[in-house]
């Protein structure tokens, strides 16, 4: 008898979105049901406190004893190690499927789904990667360090809105995963808020930093995002919300970076 996601324990869900968004062991001690996966976008930015936590804490602590530039490439590797790359694994193949797929559709997830990176891959990997670690050295440790912990949730929360906003472009069993996030309700939308902008809402406080910006312009970065998966491929795809994922962070560091450049001239 198949169990339906409703009937699943609350923990098991956020269980199974610790083992499927992160590389650490947690399937050593507790084994979810199968259903529990179609719901791992739900407590996404739940994982983005470890992830985001880890990263931060990295580069806090390192750069009490090394570089602070050193100490920036320890925090993005930390992240990257604890992920299996996971959302870096998307990026790319989101650039190369949409740089490389022009306008047709079936082109476009067939280049997403191939293994190999191509040139369009690896060229917007290795820039998201140099603003990210540019953005990060802008700042002092402290700032820095705050604005991690409140971006990772953030720009997850935001990012899981696309299974809202759009069906999902392939069949479920042509998904990478095997696994089709299921679209949520109210209770959810309301769980997604509290995790993604409390974080947020405590970096705002704490830094006086004007929220209008940090939250408006990687919302707008989100909204073209969305404009150009329905325009291309008529939905999203896993990539697509790992993509989305690092670029509205992106913009949340780049638009905090700007804030404090303007507060030094």
């Amino acid at each position: 008898m198949q169990t339906s996601i409703d009937q699943t324990k609350w923990y098991d869900r956020i269980w199974a979105s610790l083992i499927f968004f992160t590389r650490l062991p947690f399937w050593r001690l507790h084994q979810p049901q199968k259903e529990c996966y179609q719901s791992v976008v739900e407590h996404w930015p739940l994982v983005g406190w470890l992830t985001g936590g880890v990263m931060a804490a990295t580069l806090y602590f390192s750069s009490m004893v090394l570089p602070y530039t050193v100490a920036v490439i320890l925090a993005i590797a930390a992240r990257l190690l604890l992920t299996g790359a996971l959302h870096e694994d998307g990026l790319a193949d989101f650039f190369d499927g949409f740089g490389g797929g022009d306008n047709d559709r079936q082109r476009i997830l067939d280049i997403m789904k191939d293994s190999h990176i191509g040139t369009y891959g690896v060229l917007g990997l290795i820039l998201y990667l140099a603003l990210l670690a540019g953005a990060l050295l802008s700042l002092e440790p402290k700032n820095a360090t705050l604005v991690i912990l409140a971006a990772d949730p953030f720009a997850k929360m935001v990012a899981s809105q696309l299974i809202l906003m759009m069906p999902y472009a392939r069949k479920e069993e042509e998904a990478k995963a095997k696994t089709v996030y299921r679209k949520f309700g109210a209770t959810t939308g309301i769980s997604l808020a509290i995790q993604g902008l409390l974080p947020m809402g405590t970096f705002i406080w704490l830094t006086g930093i004007a929220w209008e910006t940090v939250i408006f312009l990687p919302c707008l970065v989100m909204y073209f995002l969305y404009l150009l998966m329905w325009r291309k491929i008529h939905g999203y795809t896993g990539d697509c919300c790992g993509a989305a994922f690092l670029l509205v962070e992106l913009a949340v560091y780049l638009v905090v970076c700007v804030q404090y450049h303007l507060l030094t001239i």
